[in-house]
């Protein structure tokens, strides 16, 4: 899963390596007297949903205006100065009761420019789950080059996330995901660290934790496009994106247009334990990174081999395996355990860049220095990485996040189920086996109301993906290509990172998909590019 992260600016690469992680950070939605000014309203002819009681959603009237809600929110700012507009759009809580409580989701639309040429609408997901993509459309018209002039880029943050109606269970920490460390005793504190996490939601948003789900968010994306008054809606979706897409064109035939899935998850392994099909990505990202980082030992002090550099690695796990390091000095000063060292590593993985690489060089160093007993001096993306990590400050992306999970698709129950994955691979995966196996909230979580969505229909989609993908396999790329035969492939080839289009720079993958988004016609055969 992309875990996302929102694509209006280019933030710094440590910003992208929190952001890939989870959601974003939460915004409150905008109050009605930000949004002032043109409304609009669904066509007569807008396909509406078959579902009854629903047409008072699909016919409502979006009232458009400034994105800023308040003089400190600059990334409204950023979007009134670019010509986005936002919206609230109003849709219920729970599709099978549509006269009960409703919620908003914020919405954001770049117009088109080209207005004679104009193609229609296109929606983006950031991937997450739990990523906003309102502050996006920007960032996607910079991308589609010539063609997004003919495009309304619409922009939305799903239910519950950033902009849109709130959720937050009031946690210790900014997400779920942590190591059960080398032993019996370590898995013991995850359970109950883990079970607490489920607790907390459950005593918080019990209510609502049902109805957190990708179909519902599916349902919401088809209001969103009739009351934008468009038959049809084209989608670019990454990462878990590109699951919420397959999900919407399963559920909506008929009502979508082109379909662009980067860095694509198969809808059968999609689930709360998605990220155990990814244990050998990472390693090879892992051993890029080190041979990375031996070329440049004079800066990193990690070793002057692959093998120097992992030797590194593998001392600092066992160290914080023994007893917590220290990092950090007065109000910034942080105990790093077992369960967090695989984290920090594979929040920095899915990218390789230089950037990024030289970042998690950074980690490394200041992790073996306290390893080795010595003081650190933290950077401020570092202090922001441990105290998402290790603090409440960013509950609300770990729980919506979690959420959509854990209403998506039951997890095992009995926590020994984990614990014998763990140690069944901790041989062959020492350091990310115990992170990928680890038990989770959702094994805590009430079941879902729903099953999970089946591939039954062929959707004509653009399928884009790297072959070293750390996060969403390649394998799963070629899964979703051979569920949907009436789609094409676009291979990038020798690159270890997660999201292309319009992030990686690669002119190749870039044109392809811009090509398809102007002519509306696949490739007739399947693509490869190179790094």
């Amino acid at each position: 899963m992309r875990h996302g992260q929102s694509r209006a600016n280019r933030p710094s690469a440590r910003t992208v390596v929190l952001a890939a992680v989870t959601a974003l950070l939460a915004a409150a939605p905008a109050p009605a007297s930000a949004h002032a000014t043109n409304t609009a309203h669904a066509p007569s002819g807008t396909p509406k949903s078959t579902a009854p009681g629903l047409d008072r959603y699909y016919d409502q009237r979006l009232t458009w205006g400034s994105c800023a809600t308040g003089p400190d929110d600059t990334v409204g700012q950023d979007l009134d100065r670019a010509g986005v507009q936002c919206t609230d759009a109003t849709v219920p809580l729970d599709y099978s009761d549509p006269t009960g409580r409703t919620i908003t989701v914020a919405v954001s639309r770049l117009g088109a420019t080209d207005t004679r040429h104009r193609i229609g609408a296109i929606l983006l997901n950031n991937g997450g789950p739990g990523g906003t993509a309102v502050e996006s459309p920007p960032h996607i018209r910079k991308a589609m080059k010539g063609v997004g002039a003919r495009y309304d880029i619409i922009g939305f943050d799903p239910r519950f996330v950033g902009r849109s109606t709130p959720l937050d269970c009031d946690w210790p920490t900014g997400m779920f995901f942590r190591s059960a460390g080398p032993d019996r005793a370590g898995f013991d504190r995850q359970t109950a660290f883990q079970k607490n996490l489920a607790d907390q939601c459950r005593a918080t948003d019990a209510d609502v934790l049902p109805h957190v789900t990708t179909r519902n968010t599916a349902r919401d994306m088809d209001v969103i496009r009739g009351a934008l008054g468009e038959r049809r809606i084209s989608y670019l979706g990454y990462s878990y994106g590109t699951y919420l897409g397959t999900v919407y064109s399963q559920m909506f035939p008929g009502r979508y247009d082109r379909m662009v899935l980067d860095g694509a998850i198969d809808p059968d392994e999609y689930g709360p334990r998605l990220m155990r099909d990814g244990v050998r990505e990472n390693e090879r990202a892992l051993a890029a990174w080190a041979d990375w980082a031996a070329a440049r030992h004079d800066t990193h002090r990690l070793g002057r081999t692959r093998a120097q550099v992992l030797a590194t690695v593998d001392r600092v796990a066992k160290t914080a395996a023994r007893e917590p390091l220290v990092l950090g000095t007065g109000d910034d000063t942080f105990r790093i355990d077992a369960s967090h060292i695989p984290l920090l590593l594979f929040m920095s993985l899915a990218d390789d860049h230089d950037a990024t690489r030289a970042e998690l060089g950074e980690t490394v160093s200041v992790l073996s220095e306290a390893a080795k007993g010595r003081p650190t001096t933290l950077s401020p993306g570092l202090v922001g990485a441990f105290r998402f990590i290790l603090t409440g400050e960013q509950s609300r992306a770990g729980s919506v996040q979690t959420a959509i999970l854990c209403g998506d698709r039951a997890a095992p129950r009995d926590p020994e189920t984990y614990w014998r994955d763990i140690e069944r691979g901790r041989a062959a995966h020492p350091l990310f086996g115990p992170m990928t196996d680890n038990i989770l909230p959702c094994a805590f979580w009430d079941r879902p109301r729903e099953e999970p969505t089946r591939v039954e229909r062929d959707a004509p989609a653009l399928i884009v993906g790297a072959t070293g993908d750390p996060r969403t396999t390649y394998r799963g790329t070629l899964e979703l290509h051979r569920k949907l035969p009436g789609s094409r492939l676009v291979t990038l080839e020798g690159a270890n990172r997660h999201g292309l289009y319009g992030e990686y720079g690669n002119a190749c993958v870039d044109n392809r998909v811009n090509r398809y988004l102007a002519t509306g016609k696949l490739p007739t055969k399947d693509l490869t590019c190179v790094k």
